[in-house]
């Protein structure tokens, strides 16, 4: 089935009945009635619109960067925001340093002639594509080093310009030689390594606390510390990589299956409807941002050292080096793949033990520490194949749709608290649509992925305030926003249990698709749980299932999802036949999407895609199609941990880790999540002698992060 032919239901039976409600009985439920929608802009202030504060202390951080500058003709300068017409520019996949560029750069240190300046003295930090309406014009935007000794080697010229620069805050900044540029990750581990051989006399023996079997040994005789991590995604990938690099004994343990296998059960899924319960969108190698968009954008700092050695990582085991230029990096489905491929031959060269379609069903306590974890054959549902595997400690990198693993620590009292997420609905459009929203006469030259400017995204956010009947309570604000916003891709379906349907996007490298989508959801907390009468820790987890299993029945089974074109959705009426084409390989069937979520998520989903019809004219169309139900955007759980030790603070010996624990949100923060789990059990077990900050920086907070 191609994707741009899909067979909807048929029109004799869309007028039988516009009937299609559940076909069960749901209690009628009482929600505070939104009265008012007031939409809140949160617009950074510039200039003279920034409050007296505001401009006391930019000129005080002014002064201070002023007052570092120990001498201009030595290190890096960094010109940032430097605007490049499109016109003048060769285009998004040139990475060099053009005319166009030079003359932003001459402009910025006032150098009179741009074609005088070395191209070999500067180097492309970040560029990025801006159309915002506001500007007079389209431009590429970059942030640009130049080398103070190599400029003023084949320029002489150039000493009384770079001798009169001044730090300027947001736009120039001086770096000194001394301060490093973080290499990859195993690069960052050798250089500790180094560093302890060379300041330590080999004093500390590694803690076994546990540990079976015959002993593994290591440099001067001593016993490496055996440590499972479980889950294959990135925080699991990076934790391994870390810990085995410091020379522990490590066992990667995943439920799902290696990329290969996993895309032919997932070729099963979108051509014969079978769906693998434990390989699949969301289970396997590489996690759920496997098949997804490959988004590498984060909210944790673009520029830290700890996502440059995250990114450098993936460049080493094979993604492209524009990830590390780009302003807005992304990988596709079809990068990832081997890029995966390569980091499992790494580790496995390494000694990492990697165990795939092994599903983690216990874990193993004595004394209150865990000793171990209790495996099974992920395709055995009975357990009958189960064995105990013995370890010193255990990461727990699981993605957020483990719930079987969630109600297994539940079961073990291991502290868990619920956590806001948000659910919604994904929306299609046409590309060519959104490119002419986003870029009007410069939409021709996108070019499906491989013209001069990017495909178009966006990324749209509204606040709406709930105001309640009853007086006494308070209003409350929720946020709702596009989410996983994949240009040129596809919808796909995330479900791990036949009973359930929820979907996502995912996109290949070149976004070349016909079809745009995003999920546009809603926030969601423990109120909204109490609501449904669902309590305690996994109050989530079940307020995701009962929108999922309303989904497949309103779709019809068979994993068809229900949709409903935005024009329809607007006016609460059911969208006749024929349908917008859909991306959506399994099918699609007419469904009035007013009766999926409570009428305050509806109406909050309705109200905002009004206001995003505003900041981009053309959303609101009869081509653009919703589809049900989007559900798992994050964790609904987070397991509490020791911000120093990363250690549960309810049971000893575990570690959890990334999106499933509830600190990350996306492929690069969950593998920043990774690295410093793997950095902190490596220290506990005195692998490594350090402060970790020092090596990699200050760790990520523990909020809600979105992609």
């Amino acid at each position: 089935m191609s994707l741009s032919q899909t067979n909807f239901l048929s029109s004799s039976l869309l007028s039988s009945s516009h009937d299609l409600r559940i076909p069960y009985s749901r209690a009628v439920l009482s929600y505070p009635r939104i009265q008012t929608h007031r939409i809140l802009c949160a617009a950074k202030r510039t200039g003279k619109r920034r409050y007296p504060s505001e401009r006391r202390k930019l000129r005080t951080e002014q002064k201070e960067a002023v007052a570092k500058v120990k001498n201009k003709l030595e290190g890096v300068w960094r010109l940032s925001k430097l605007g490049v017409p499109v016109g003048d520019d060769p285009g998004k996949d040139f990475l060099g340093i053009s005319e166009g560029l030079l003359q932003a750069i001459a402009k910025v240190i006032e150098f009179p002639v741009a074609s005088m300046l070395p191209e070999e003295a500067f180097s492309v930090i970040r560029k990025s594509f801006d159309a915002r309406k506001i500007l007079k014009e389209a431009k590429f935007v970059y942030t640009v080093d130049l080398d103070v000794k190599t400029l003023l080697e084949l320029e002489p010229r150039a000493h009384d310009f770079i001798f009169r620069l001044e730090p300027k805050i947001g736009l120039i900044e001086h770096v000194p030689t001394e301060k490093s540029v973080s290499g990859d990750l195993i690069s960052v581990v050798n250089d500790c390594k180094r560093i302890n051989s060379e300041t330590s006399s080999g004093e500390h023996e590694p803690q076994i606390i546990n540990g079976s079997g015959d002993p593994h040994q290591h440099g001067g005789g001593r016993s490496k510390p055996k440590i499972a991590v479980v889950g294959g995604g990135p925080s699991g990938l990076f934790a391994a990589l870390v810990l085995a690099e410091f020379g522990a004994d490590v066992t990667l343990i995943e439920r799902g299956q290696a990329v290969e296998e996993r895309g032919r059960d997932i070729g099963a899924l979108v051509v014969r409807k079978i769906l693998d319960m434990e390989s699949n969108f969301c289970f396997g190698e590489g996690g759920a941002g496997t098949w997804s968009d490959g988004k590498l954008v984060t909210r944790i700092g673009k520029n830290s050292a700890t996502v440059l050695a995250v990114l450098k990582t993936l460049v080493r085991f094979g993604a492209p080096d524009n990830i590390l230029v780009n302003g807005k990096p992304h990988l596709g489905t079809d990068k990832l793949v081997p890029l995966l491929r390569n980091f499992r031959h790494y580790l496995q060269s390494a000694g990492v033990t990697i165990k795939f379609g092994t599903r983690v069903d216990d874990l193993l306590v004595e004394d209150s520490r865990v000793v171990g974890v209790r495996v099974s054959d992920s395709t055995d549902q009975l357990q009958s194949t189960s064995q105990n595997l013995k370890f010193d400690a255990v990461v727990l990198a699981v993605g957020h749709s483990a719930r079987d693993t969630y109600e297994m620590l539940h079961s073990r009292n291991v502290e868990l608290t619920p956590k806001d997420f948000a659910v919604g609905l994904r929306i299609e459009h046409p590309q060519e649509l959104i490119n002419n929203i986003q870029y009007s006469d410069l939409a021709s030259e996108v070019l499906k992925g491989r013209g001069k400017v990017p495909v178009a995204d966006y990324k749209v956010v509204q606040y709406v305030n709930d105001k309640a009947e009853d007086l006494s309570q308070s209003s409350s604000k929720r946020s709702c926003y596009s989410f996983c916003m994949c240009p040129g891709g596809q919808v796909v379906l995330t479900s791990t249990n036949p009973t359930e349907l929820c979907i996502n996007g995912m996109s290949f490298s070149r976004r070349s698709s016909k079809w745009a989508n995003a999920a546009l959801v809603v926030t969601v907390s423990a109120k909204d749980f109490d609501v449904l009468n669902l309590k305690g820790p996994l109050a989530g987890i079940e307020f995701q299932r009962e929108f999922e299993r309303r989904a497949a029945i309103m779709g019809g089974g068979d994993f068809t999802v229900p949709v409903q074109r935005v024009t329809d959705f607007l006016q609460n009426k059911l969208s006749e036949t024929p349908l917008p084409p859909s991306s959506y390989r399994l099918g699609v069937k007419s469904a009035n999407l007013h009766e999926l979520f409570p009428t305050h998520i509806t109406e909050s989903l309705r109200q905002s895609i009004s206001m995003f019809e505003k900041e981009l004219p053309g959303f609101i169309s009869e081509e653009a199609l919703l589809h049900g139900v989007e559900t798992r955007t994050s964790s609904p759980v987070r397991i509490p941990r020791s911000n120093e030790t990363y250690e549960s603070t309810s049971l000893k010996g575990l570690y959890p880790v990334g999106e499933g624990a509830g600190y990350a949100g996306g492929i690069v923060s969950a593998a920043v999540d990774g690295m410093f789990s793997g950095f902190a059990v490596a220290k506990s077990f005195d692998l490594f002698d350090g402060s970790i900050e020092s090596v990699i920086g200050k760790a990520q907070g523990a909020g809600l992060v979105k992609y």
